[in-house]
């Protein structure tokens, strides 16, 4: 019986706190909801207004583009030249692609695994080259040696023309090993001295116990990897010259310049699209994968971030 009324006495209170927290909201903080919910909705229509923008003018003609400039669906038919023009350069676009692909894929995977490997070091109280390494990392935020120095080293090295100059000229970005140290340095040492009890080394702490607590930071810098090699253009102007090894946003770069090369030849007898729906569609073509991998690793790339720049 007193069981049952401390329950209901409890059940009272808990009722009676409820009532005083709805009653403490005042009109400010209506005022603030009201305010911040706007700003967001602000904020969205800015965030997806320029990328509707493309969509829609990618598939207008030329007179509804002219007419409309700034609506965001066709009043005309769809027009999809743009498209049928991309596409229709056939191998050399599957060819940009694959490149691309590789280029991500592999260098994703080395860069984020030589960078947790280095890292995880560094995180390590007791390793005596800890500060001058950090040093050392931090200095090549800050300072460059420029584009003739690293043109002549990659001419030197014999990566110069090859695949492997998108993979090896991004390996290491000292700002995430910077983040992937401070994560690391966060992680309990008593579970590593558990491990090491156990009979576990180096390698079998970091691959099976320090990695899998680590997916928030190693999904975050994976996707700042992945984004960088697809959007990455400069090293296949500077350091590519075979068109057969160029990604796919050189390989757009010279469709859409082919284009309007065309368009200003008289004696060309075929039909090209406006360089302004070709150009809308290589946008399009170009940013919707990076779209559609993005919400794969949202719910990890704030905790990430978050979690990995509290402390230096």
């Amino acid at each position: 019986m007193s069981t049952r009324l401390t329950t209901q006495n409890n059940e009272w209170v808990h009722r009676g706190e409820r009532k005083m927290i709805v009653q403490k909201r005042t009109v400010g903080d209506h005022l603030f909801d009201v305010l911040n919910i706007t700003l967001m909705l602000l904020l969205c229509v800015l965030t997806l207004y320029p990328f509707l923008y493309v969509v829609s003018r990618s598939v207008m003609s030329i007179t509804d583009r002219a007419l409309h400039p700034f609506a965001l669906i066709p009043r005309e038919k769809i027009d999809l030249e743009g498209y049928r023009y991309i596409v229709g350069q056939g191998s050399r676009l599957g060819r940009g692609y694959l490149i691309t692909i590789f280029r991500t894929v592999v260098g994703t995977i080395l860069s984020v695994l030589l960078e947790s490997m280095f890292a995880y070091a560094l995180s390590k109280q007791f390793y005596p080259l800890r500060k001058a390494l950090t040093v050392m990392i931090a200095l090549t935020m800050w300072f460059g040696a420029g584009l003739i120095p690293r043109f002549l080293v990659v001419r030197a090295v014999g990566l110069y023309n090859s695949i492997w100059v998108y993979v090896f000229l991004g390996l290491f970005q000292a700002w995430y090993i910077i983040i992937l140290r401070t994560f690391f340095s966060q992680i309990p040492d008593s579970i590593e001295e558990s491990a090491r009890l156990d009979g576990a080394n180096e390698f079998m702490i970091l691959f099976r116990l320090i990695f899998p607590l680590s997916t928030a930071v190693l999904a975050t810098i994976s996707l700042f990897h992945i984004v960088g090699h697809w959007n990455e253009w400069f090293s296949g102007i500077v350091y590519v010259t075979d068109p057969n090894k160029v990604p796919v946003q050189v390989m757009l770069y010279q469709i859409l310049r082919e284009a309007v090369r065309r368009l200003r030849d008289e004696t060309w007898d075929q039909i090209v699209p406006p360089a302004k729906s070709i150009q809308m569609a290589l946008i399009v073509v170009t940013a919707f994968p990076i779209v559609v991998a993005y919400p794969f690793f949202q719910k990890y790339f704030v905790k990430g971030m978050l979690i990995g720049s509290i402390k230096g």
